[in-house]
């Protein structure tokens, strides 16, 4: 059945209608069981990361339109987030896939947390119930094939992420951080690199912003930062230089109300932000401030590809692999196609063998020479055998059929004479 992708991400939407079509937490299941009651699907995956959000459909009618009107219906979609939605089909959908998993698709080159959230969203979609056969193939082989170009490439090498660019240009922004102060808010993967990076270069003071304070406080503690709720953040604003966000809220963490009030408390010192979130943690009116130098995630693009140059080479290795894996991994589908009709055909064969070796014992049961009995048999199970194809090739022959005619040849390995 028809395999397609549909959705929007970094490359056809900027960040202020990506955020327009988020799923996380409960919102995933639910979609999924959704999207399975929609005609035509039947089976489903659904990956929504800051900068994609995706779903990997069969359908039987190879028509998305029914999950586009979905989709557009859920999410209260705009004019402008309706534009930026694409479709893909068949080789052109398992080329996407496969680049997604290697990180060839990402902002960051070569990334590779990607892998790690494809993985969970087709755990997600396996829970769920909405993944069948197809899909667990087309998944499990795109595993595979992104741990070959890992190994087999430089894809990974020179790291360069979200989070290192972020404190690049932090760092061009400020001539050194040593006396300077940062509030991280959020507690997951991309902060964590940002801290790591900030503690590198010799961040002067950290504070890490959480709702769970537990978890702000592991993280501060391995950098010698301090930890705080994010319902006290109003109090420390004041005192951040650098702000870096990057939580999985759905509403603004910071407002415009709490940054004018912290840009007024510092006289007017300047501050520079960082939004890595999306939905974005930080009001985008905010940036209307005089003395607030706000980036979103999509702003980090050039300091990311100035830093990724060196795994273009890398990139183009990976692509000869995905050549290579797409046809085998085309292949096997095809054969998986014809293998009903081969397990048919043989069975057929079988049925034919047993009811003429049937008539050959009761010969031998009675007496009949046993050379003669194996001319019978031979003779009759050739004849059983070729009957069907043998009465389809004088029909072609009757209408012309040079297709007909041209695929027994190729079916029988006969060779064709000179006239």
């Amino acid at each position: 059945m028809p395999l397609q992708i549909f959705g929007l991400n970094h490359n056809t939407a900027p960040v202020e209608i990506r955020e327009q079509v988020i799923f996380s937490g409960d919102a995933v299941p639910r979609a999924l069981l959704q999207l399975l009651d929609l005609d035509g699907i039947d089976e489903t995956v659904l990956l929504s990361t800051c900068n994609r959000t995706e779903f990997y459909v069969v359908a039987n009618d190879g028509d998305t339109g029914v999950l586009e009107a979905w989709l557009q219906n859920d999410q209260n979609l705009n004019a402008e987030a309706r534009k930026a939605l694409f479709t893909l089909e068949q080789d052109d959908a398992i080329r996407h896939l496969f680049r997604v998993a290697c990180g060839l698709d990402s902002m960051v080159l070569g990334e590779p947390q990607i892998l790690g959230q494809l993985k969970d969203a087709y755990r997600q979609a396996q829970q769920a119930g909405s993944v069948g056969s197809q899909l667990s193939r087309l998944f499990q082989h795109t595993f595979s094939v992104a741990k070959k170009v890992r190994s087999d490439t430089d894809i990974g090498s020179s790291p360069v992420s979200v989070a290192y660019a972020a404190v690049t240009l932090a760092n061009q922004f400020f001539a050194g951080f040593s006396r300077h102060t940062a509030l991280l808010i959020g507690a997951g993967t991309t902060i964590e690199l940002v801290a790591r990076h900030l503690a590198s270069k010799g961040i002067g003071r950290l504070f890490v912003a959480n709702r769970d304070i537990n978890r702000a406080q592991a993280l501060a503690s391995q950098f010698g930062g301090f930890a705080l709720p994010i319902s006290e953040i109003e109090g420390t604003l004041p005192e951040a230089d650098i702000l870096i966000s990057a939580t999985a809220s759905t509403d603004p963490v910071i407002s415009l109300e709490q940054m004018t009030k912290a840009v007024q408390a510092r006289k007017h010192k300047p501050v520079f932000a960082v939004d890595i979130a999306v939905p974005r943690d930080i009001d985008p009116e905010v940036s209307t401030l005089k003395d607030v130098y706000l980036y979103t995630i999509d702003d980090l693009n050039k300091v990311i590809i100035e830093g990724q140059s060196n795994r273009e080479a890398a990139a183009v290795d990976a692509n000869r692999i995905l050549d290579d894996e797409i046809q085998r991994y085309l292949a096997m589908e095809r054969s998986k196609e014809v293998a009903p009709i081969i397990t048919e055909l043989r069975d057929q064969g079988d049925a034919i063998r047993k009811a003429v070796l049937k008539q050959a014992r009761l010969r031998l049961n009675r007496g009949t020479d046993s050379d003669e009995v194996l001319e019978y048999a031979t003779a009759s199970l050739m004849k059983k055998m070729l009957h069907q194809p043998s009465v389809r090739l004088r029909e072609a022959g009757e209408h012309s059929d040079k297709e007909m005619i041209k695929a027994a040849r190729a079916l029988f390995g006969l060779a064709k004479k000179d006239d």
